[in-house]
């Protein structure tokens, strides 16, 4: 027996972006992938300040559109959902960051597929705008 449970993400603020996240936003309508440097590493997605100590953060840095999923969950598609059949929610670990980016990730709607450490790539929307949507999901690398 599978437990299940309703789930809603969403973020009911808003807020001017700033040049940080604004030149993210802007990479990701170009289907580009940007972080920024720390003291302790490159965050993606990235931020005005270190969550770990409150600091500035430093310079961005265009990043490969690829990582390793850290972990994972399995959900069935819902009305909204970004992708029509069942995903997996996951923390992907960029390749030269330090933290992890919350996104889909497809395999088709086969969860034999999904495993922690599998290797993705972005899927980008053919049509962008400058937001989170833009990066459609993550799929299998090759």
């Amino acid at each position: 027996m599978s437990l299940t449970a309703p789930y809603t993400i969403e973020f009911p603020f808003r807020r001017t972006v700033g040049p940080t996240i604004g030149t993210f936003l802007a990479g990701l309508r170009e289907a580009r992938l940007f972080g920024v440097r720390t003291a302790r590493g490159v965050l993606c997605p990235p931020l005005e300040f270190d969550p770990a100590d409150g600091a500035a953060t430093g310079d961005l840095v265009e990043l490969d559109p690829v990582g390793t999923v850290a972990a994972w969950t399995w959900v069935p598609a819902r009305p909204g959902d970004p992708l029509p059949h069942d995903f997996a929610w996951a923390l992907i670990r960029i390749d030269g960051t330090v933290n992890s980016f919350f996104h889909c990730v497809d395999v088709g709607g086969n969860p034999d597929r999904m495993s922690t450490g599998l290797r993705v790539r972005a899927r980008w929307r053919p049509e962008r705008h400058g937001d989170l949507r833009d990066l459609r999901c993550f799929e299998e690398a090759a």
